[in-house]
C-alpha cells in the first residue's frame, strides 16, 4: 500500500544559531564560539524530516518576498518537500534567534514569524481542499491558533488523521482537543496544557490523562534523554530513547520526531513502531548540528533501528 500523503502547516524562519559558554546578561556583550545561519521553523524542519524519509509531503505557509523566501524554497526542494506558499510583499519571512550553550547543547529561541503570523482562517478555506486530501495533516502553534484550529476542523471533517504537536507552550480553546487524533507535547508544553509537573515517567502518564479527559485521542510526550510516553485510554507504553552516538544539539529534535511520526503513520505503520521510528529520527537529529541539515535519511533511521 503506497504512503498516505501528508500535509504541514506551519512556519518557515531563518534560523541565526550563536554558540557561546552561556547567555548575556541584559547590557553585557560577550564572545560566541561560531554563529550558523539556516532554515528553521517548527513546520518548515518537520515537513523537511518527513521529506527526507521519503514521505509525500506539502508544506502550507506564508513567506514574504525576500532572500529568506528564497532559503525556504531551496531547503524545501532539496528534502522533497512540496509548498503551497502564500506569497506576503508586505511582511518579511520569518527569523529565530537561536542560543546554544556550548558545553550541553541546550538551547534558548526567540522566533519572530513575520508573515506567518498573518495565516488566516481565510487561508485555510483556500486550501481545503489540500487539507482534506491528506492522510496526515500536522500543524503546531507558530502560526495564529485560529488558522489552526480551522485547519484542524477540515481534516477532522475529512477523516485525515490529525497530529497537533503543542508547540511554542501556549493556552489553547478547549475544542481544539477533540479534533486530534495524536497530541505531541514536550515535558514543558504538557505541563503548559495540564498544569501537571513533568518530572517523572509517571507524572507523563498523569499528564496524559488530563489531555485524554479534554478529548485527544492519544497522547504521545516526549521527555527529552529519556524517549517518549504513548498514552491511549486503553494502553501506556514508555519508549526510550534510542540512542545514535554523543549530543551536539538539542534544537530540532522535536521537529526531528514529529516528521518522523508524522511519515510512519502514513506508511500504516502502528503508533508504537511509529513511536520508535520517530525516538530514532530524533535519535539522530541531535548527533549533528542544525536544525534542517540535521534530519536524517530513511536509510540511516532504519541502519540505526536495525542495529
Amino acid at each position: 500500500m503506497p504512503a498516505k500523503p501528508i500535509v504541514i502547516l506551519g512556519v518557515f524562519v531563518a534560523d541565526t544559531a550563536y554558540r557561546a559558554a552561556r547567555q548575556p546578561r541584559m547590557g553585557e556583550t560577550i564572545l560566541g564560539t561560531s554563529f550558523t545561519l539556516g532554515p528553521g521553523g517548527k513546520g518548515s524542519n518537520q515537513a523537511v524530516a518527513a521529506g527526507r524519509l521519503g514521505a509525500d509531503i506539502t508544506f502550507l505557509t506564508r513567506l514574504g518576498v525576500d532572500p529568506f523566501a528564497d532559503m525556504a524554497r531551496r531547503t524545501w526542494a532539496q528534502a522533497g518537500v512540496k509548498n503551497a506558499v502564500i506569497d506576503t510583499p508586505e511582511s518579511y519571512t520569518g527569523a529565530a534567534y537561536i542560543f546554544v550553550e556550548e558545553a550541553t547543547g541546550n538551547n534558548a529561541i526567540i522566533v519572530s514569524p513575520g508573515a506567518a503570523m498573518l495565516i488566516s482562517p481565510a487561508d485555510i478555506e483556500a486550501h481545503a481542499g489540500l487539507i482534506g486530501s491528506a492522510g496526515i495533516f500536522v500543524t503546531q502553534l507558530e502560526q495564529p491558533i485560529e488558522a489552526a484550529l480551522r485547519a484542524l476542523e477540515i481534516a477532522r471533517g475529512a477523516g485525515v488523521t490529525t497530529i497537533l504537536n503543542p508547540a511554542p507552550a501556549a493556552s489553547l480553546p478547549e475544542r481544539i482537543y477533540t479534533l486530534c487524533d495524536y497530541v505531541t507535547p514536550n515535558e514543558t508544553e504538557a505541563e503548559e496544557l495540564t498544569g501537571i509537573k513533568v518530572a517523572s515517567i509517571d507524572d507523563a502518564r498523569r499528564a496524559a490523562d488530563s489531555l485524554l479527559g479534554k478529548g485527544v485521542g492519544a497522547v504521545i510526550i516526549t521527555l527529552g534523554e529519556r524517549g517518549a510516553l504513548l498514552h491511549t485510554a486503553s494502553r501506556s507504553d514508555h519508549v526510550p530513547v534510542v540512542n545514535a552516538g554523543p549530543v551536539v544539539e538539542t534544537t530540532g529534535a522535536g521537529d526531528a520526531f514529529n516528521g518522523g511520526l508524522a511519515a510512519a503513520l502514513a506508511k500504516g505503520v502502528e503508533p508504537l513502531q511509529a513511536v520508535r521510528f520517530a525516538c530514532a529520527v530524533a535519535g539522530i537529529s541531535v548527533t549533528r548540528p542544525g536544525t534542517a541539515p540535521s534530519m536524517p535519511s530513511l536509510q540511516e533511521v532504519e541502519a540505526l533501528l536495525a542495529g
